[in-house]
């Protein structure tokens, strides 16, 4: 395989963040597998390196994380692409809202560069509300649904 179609697999793979893409024609393979970190921000880190610095800050309550099942959660596109609610036009959509879904189940399907990917859920709730309808673009990180 051409070095430079290699480093157009590589781009394309950072673009749409995927973690993994794997290609192969009739006589060649080329697997990529992106070892991703994030590096979250950290507020008190932040606060105490600024006042090190001399740089005013108002005074904010600490932040706490009062994330609960009864809280909304978003399912958010991994990648850029095409959003699809059903497996085909002629069939139900994967998940409708007010319905309960288990960590895991298909969500939804994302065509992106002409091949299907099933979004699964990160956790168990209940589906309410659908972000985008079906057909539309969608671009990384967009939200597709929220869960209760």
């Amino acid at each position: 395989m051409d070095l430079r179609k290699v480093k157009k697999l590589i781009e394309l793979a950072e673009e749409s963040d995927l973690a993994e893409i794997e290609v192969s024609g009739s006589d060649e393979s080329v697997r990529i597998v992106r070892n991703r970190t994030r590096v979250e921000s950290q507020p008190d880190l932040m606060q105490s390196i600024s006042a090190k610095e001399g740089v005013n800050q108002t005074p904010q309550a600490p932040a706490l994380d009062l994330r609960s099942k009864s809280q909304l959660d978003s399912v958010n596109s991994p990648m850029a692409g095409t959003f699809y609610a059903a497996p085909s036009p002629d069939e139900a959509p994967f998940v409708e809202i007010g319905q309960e879904i288990v960590r895991g189940d298909v969500v939804c399907i994302i065509e992106s560069m002409k091949m299907m990917h099933e979004i699964k859920s990160p956790r168990s709730g209940k589906i309410v509300r659908v972000c985008v309808n079906n057909g539309e673009p969608v671009g990384t990180a967009d939200p597709l649904f929220e869960i209760r």
